[in-house]
């Protein structure tokens, strides 16, 4: 069912130009965009930039942005390990029929990228909810392209949202003791 999957995301790949230019965007450029996104939120949310002693109320809202960059990192971190443990080869290794759009070095599972981005969405989840509906969305979407783009199987992706979820709560729960 795994490989099912991936052959039925992956088959938007290699369609034309434009179409894996989108899917390189998502899968490699955009989660850039999330980070600063994620960061412009969490300072112009409490509007740092109108208070009149802006170094100040930094201060007493720090501790909500380095939670969530923190949860995203450890992520990162715990999926590195994960590698490292599961030894996890790309779809592009194991399916001679597949041509990725990105090429990825390390071992697949779990997907790094969406373990970050899922603790980053569930770090802002916790504070603002709606805003972390976007970035669970976002994840998701990074998620879902570097499937398209060959470099994950759909349980990288799952592997990956495991290990940022679960990483994610217990920072969350950790930090509101």
């Amino acid at each position: 069912m795994n490989t099912q999957i991936f052959y039925f995301l992956y088959d938007f790949a290699n369609q034309s130009a434009i179409n894996d230019k989108i899917i390189v965007f998502f899968a490699q450029t955009f989660p850039w965009f999330v980070i600063f996104t994620a960061g412009v939120f969490l300072v112009m949310h409490h509007e740092l930039h109108k208070a009149e002693e802006p170094f100040k109320v930094f201060m007493q809202k720090k501790k909500e942005i380095f939670i969530v960059f923190l949860a995203g990192i450890l992520a990162w971190i715990l999926a590195l390990v994960g590698k490292i443990v599961f030894h996890t080869d790309r779809p592009y290794t194991l399916l001679p029929d597949v041509h990725p759009l990105l090429v990825e070095s390390s071992y697949a599972f779990p997907s790094q990228h969406t373990a970050f981005f899922v603790a980053l969405a569930f770090g802002i989840f916790v504070c603002h909810k709606r805003a972390g509906y976007m970035f669970i969305f976002f994840a998701l979407l990074i998620g879902i392209a570097r499937i398209v783009a060959g470099v994950h199987f759909p349980v990288d992706i799952l592997g990956g949202i495991v290990f940022g979820g679960l990483v994610g709560f217990i920072v969350s729960s950790i930090s509101k003791q």
